[in-house]
């Protein structure tokens, strides 16, 4: 057996265990946030209303690399591009570039999703961005 085959072959196992944990996930109903302090106002509400809507982007970052114009141009399909992180290491989530959790890919009716595992405090957030 190759060393192809071999990689396949786990990576199908991989997927395998994936599938099986997926369908031993269970869905989660998540209580409403009540604030303890005074309602908010109407022109608090209007404010509140108006950032809810604003888009951004999510994107999910499983590592990095840094190779050269040379190397990149020598890329094709089957080519391998090594990332700077290990094997079961929890990806880096990111919201317009700023890391906001770490989580593992699951994946959900054929479809890849992401489980967070840990999500990053607002205080080391604001630190990061000092």
């Amino acid at each position: 057996m190759s060393e192809k085959d071999d990689d396949l072959g786990m990576w199908d196992e991989a997927m395998d265990e994936q599938a099986e944990a997926s369908a031993q996930a269970e869905t989660v109903e998540l209580e409403e946030l009540h604030e303890e302090e005074a309602p908010i106002t109407g022109e608090e509400k209007r404010k509140l209303d108006a950032i809810l809507d604003i888009p951004v982007t999510i994107s999910m970052e499983v590592g990095r690399s840094h190779i050269s114009i040379r190397n990149l141009l020598q890329l094709n399909q089957g080519s391998v591009v090594e990332l700077d992180r290990v094997a079961g290491e929890s990806l880096d989530v990111l919201v317009n570039g700023t890391l906001i959790a770490h989580g593992e890919v699951v994946v959900v009716n054929d479809k890849f999703g992401i489980r967070l595992t840990d999500v990053i405090s607002q205080i080391e957030r604001i630190k990061k961005l000092k």
